[in-house]
């Protein structure tokens, strides 16, 4: 999402380096901004501090 967090849907498992899981639902956030107090998901606390449009290619 413009200046926001990354969304994710379907059924995917997010897990960390460690290989520890993250509970999450079908459809869910990621922060990209780093302020976020609920890493590594998002809060929104990146409105109105993060300015990036950045986007991830689309896969056709």
């Amino acid at each position: 999402m413009d200046n926001g967090s990354f969304r994710v849907t379907g059924d995917v498992e997010l897990i960390d380096m460690e290989g520890n899981k993250f509970e999450t639902k079908e459809t869910f956030s990621l922060c990209r901004c780093g302020l976020s107090q609920n890493m590594p998901f998002c809060d929104a606390a990146h409105k109105g501090k993060f300015q990036s449009v950045v986007r991830a290619p689309k896969n056709e």
